[in-house]
């Protein structure tokens, strides 16, 4: 019965997380709430064992009908990757709780921002090109990457805000671009968990099933809808994180 639980819950992780990111939302505390006792590293590690099977799957999907720019995207995603890394050795020398409180001011900020520039992201101008659009989706994927691997909430959403606010992409180009950024990111993540043993891979591989199942949903329907609906989901989504992690700095 648990494996169905967190499997179904994987599946619609999947499929929001396709769309424009916070699969985290779903599937963390479905994991958290069937297995109570578990170690919390356990949990994520197993999380981060099937998103990232539902975010290479929404890289391809993507790919066969966005144009990727991946001559920007494969150094970004290496940088990434780098910065993860650091972010999650520096979590092991450094309390990342202050950003607990700070984080919800944050995606406020961000979700204002957003509501208030009603054109932004409905067009796909990219401001750079050649080796300038590069360096940016680089230091985009190593900045965005460190706060993955240091503390993580929410990734997704800034990777996606990013490439629209500071790269000129729409929102569906966005939304395929963070998903190649996130199985940088996962896979390092996923590395440094599999080495010190937190995977549950007895649960890693239906979960990972359903996840690919979600991210051919989600992914369809982005293509489907465009930009107007990403934006949509993405304002839903950046709605959530507030409720949420503005529960876990302040009321938990």
């Amino acid at each position: 019965m648990e494996i169905l639980l967190v499997s179904l819950a994987s599946l619609f992780a999947g499929m929001v997380d396709s769309i424009v990111g916070g699969g985290g939302l779903i599937l963390i505390p479905a994991l958290f709430a069937t297995f109570p006792t578990a170690p919390p590293a356990t949990l994520v590690g197993t999380n981060k064992s099937a998103a990232i099977w539902g975010t290479a799957f929404a890289t391809y999907q993507f790919s066969k009908k966005v144009e990727l720019r991946w001559a920007a995207l494969i150094p970004a995603a290496a940088a990434g990757l780098l910065g993860s890394l650091c972010g999650a050795w520096t979590v092991t020398q450094v309390d990342p709780s202050f950003l607990r409180k700070a984080l919800p001011f944050l995606l406020v900020g961000l979700l204002i921002y957003t509501v208030a520039k009603k054109n932004m992201g409905q067009l796909h101008e990219p401001k750079f090109h050649g080796k300038k659009e590069a360096i940016a989706a680089a230091s985009i994927g190593l900045l965005i990457g460190f706060y993955d691997g240091f503390f993580g909430p929410g990734t997704g959403s800034f990777f996606v805000f990013a490439y629209v606010r500071l790269l000129g992409y729409d929102f569906l180009n966005a939304s395929a671009t963070s998903k190649l950024m996130n199985t940088a990111t996962n896979f390092s993540a996923l590395v440094l968990f599999t080495l010190q043993g937190h995977v549950w891979w007895h649960l890693a591989v239906p979960m990972a099933l359903a996840n690919v199942i979600g991210s051919l949903i989600g992914t369809r329907m982005a293509l489907k809808h465009g930009s107007g609906f990403v934006r949509y989901a993405f304002l839903a989504v950046v709605g959530a994180l507030i409720l949420k992690t503005a529960y876990d700095g302040f009321l938990r």
